[in-house]
Order: structure tokens, then C-alpha cells, then sequence
């Protein structure tokens, strides 16, 4: 992915509301996060199944604030599968307002490792194999 905003449907979007605003008035990042992980979490849910937890979050990079009224869009793709584990490149991208300029505020690889019953990471099964 790069700095024009994707083509593709976002995986989610979400408006950011005043009770996720900091005393500053700007969105938390860990709430930008929180939707990310979610995000991330669909897309490697296909390959893995629904039993996944997030073990790394990886060259995450805060580029613009998020402010109250954005809408925030999330989009992802796989950039690589191992034995266990899903990493999954994820981008958030806001609207302005309603009808305001896209643009991307934050960026990184979040890290997801597929579980069995119970609980221990199991096979990822590769698609086309």
C-alpha cells in the first residue's frame, strides 16, 4: 500500500466520537489501534480460522492526528504467512468531515498467530496449496 488512498472496500469504518477524544480533543492512538487489531484480525481470520491472537505490532507509524468526526477506514493485506503466524499490513486512512480530503494517519504490520482448541498456535493453512 502507499499514500493514495486504496481502491479496494475498507475492511472497517468507523466514526470517531467526542468519548474517544483525549482532554486534548484529538482521538487516543490506542484507539486508532483497537480498530486496526480488529481490522487485521478479519483478514487473517480467512487463512486461520476464527481463533487468532495478536503477538506483534510492527513498524507502526502515526503520520496525523484523528480528530472528532473523522470517519476512520481501515484497509489490509496479507504480507506474509508463516507456519503459525499472519502478518497482515494495515493502513488508516480518515475523512475529513463528510465530504473533507482523504488521508492516511497512521500505518503498520500487526502480527497474528492462529490457535487450537486449546489454545496453543496450530498450522496456518496456506490458500492454493
Amino acid at each position: 500500500m502507499n499514500d493514495k488512498v486504496p481502491t479496494e472496500n475498507p475492511l472497517i469504518r468507523v466514526v470517531a466520537r467526542p468519548a474517544d477524544a483525549s482532554l486534548r480533543g484529538d482521538i487516543f492512538g490506542g484507539w486508532v489501534i483497537s480498530h486496526m487489531d480488529i481490522a487485521g484480525g478479519i483478514v487473517a481470520a480467512e487463512i486461520a480460522g476464527d481463533k487468532l491472537a495478536t503477538v506483534a505490532i510492527d513498524a507502526m507509524r502515526f503520520l496525523r492526528p484523528v480528530r472528532v468526526g473523522d470517519i476512520l477506514s481501515i484497509y489490509g493485506n496479507i504480507e506474509r504467512t508463516g507456519r503459525t503466524s499472519i502478518a497482515v499490513h494495515l493502513e488508516a486512512w480518515v475523512r475529513r468531515g463528510r465530504i473533507g480530503e482523504d488521508e492516511k494517519v497512521t500505518e503498520g504490520k500487526f502480527t497474528f498467530v492462529a490457535l487450537d482448541d486449546a489454545g496453543r498456535p496450530k498450522l496456518v493453512a496456506i490458500p492454493n496449496e
